[in-house]
């Protein structure tokens, strides 16, 4: 058996369609590493998409064991479905909240707040306010509220005028949701206001929790 050597005309089309090959198979790669990485975008940006429900003029009530422990009111809320579901309350929101008799023991407002469902926490931001039947206020910048503990924390600095015009500053706080305990983390100073002076006499301990009285 004898093999034969192509011709010049055949080894110039044997040559032409290497190189076609070559070229449509390095097309082909191109083609498809750029189809996957269209695909790629399309699925990160399909993953950073994340569906939004609204709804205006909203009352949220906060249930334990089957009783109300806190409804809140806000005119705007915008919930959020990705991995972490959260809502925010954008446009101001009021909080009341109940004792076990269903009877409202304080009530906070702020301009901003974000619940986050998994955890049972609202960071509440922006002129933060909190105010408890007797009349002492709590206001600060920013303020976490824990629903399971009912406790509020907070790192910022903070501000508690007493119903009787004590004033107590400094920075970090956590207390009762009712303000019947507080701790000031890094206390400032306290101070009692009247109507004719402001002195520095001796205050009052501060109302502590109830494993530390």
């Amino acid at each position: 058996m004898t093999f034969g050597l192509p011709k010049g005309g055949m080894i110039k089309n044997t040559i032409l369609k290497k190189h076609l090959l070559r070229a449509a198979m390095v097309y082909s790669c191109f083609f498809l590493l750029s189809c996957e990485n269209d695909e790629r975008e399309i699925n990160e940006w399909m993953d950073k998409k994340v569906m939004v429900e609204e709804a205006k003029g909203i009352t949220s009530l906060f249930s334990q064991g089957g009783t109300l422990r806190a409804k809140l009111t806000s005119p705007l809320m915008l919930r959020y479905l990705g991995d972490t579901v959260y809502i925010e309350f954008p446009n101001t929101l009021h909080v009341d909240f109940y004792d076990s008799t269903i009877t409202r023991e304080s009530w906070v407002d702020a301009r901003y707040g974000k619940y986050f469902e998994n955890l049972n926490k609202v960071l509440l931001r922006d002129s933060v306010q909190v105010i408890n039947i007797k009349g002492d206020t709590l206001k600060t910048p920013e303020l976490w509220w824990d629903q399971n503990l009912k406790i509020f924390f907070t790192d910022s600095s903070v501000r508690i005028t007493t119903k009787d015009k004590r004033i107590y500053g400094g920075k970090g706080l956590e207390a009762a949701q009712d303000m019947s305990w507080y701790v000031i983390k890094q206390p400032t100073g306290t101070i009692r206001v009247s109507n004719e002076s402001m002195s520095n006499e001796p205050p009052p301990a501060m109302p502590l929790p109830p494993d530390q009285q």
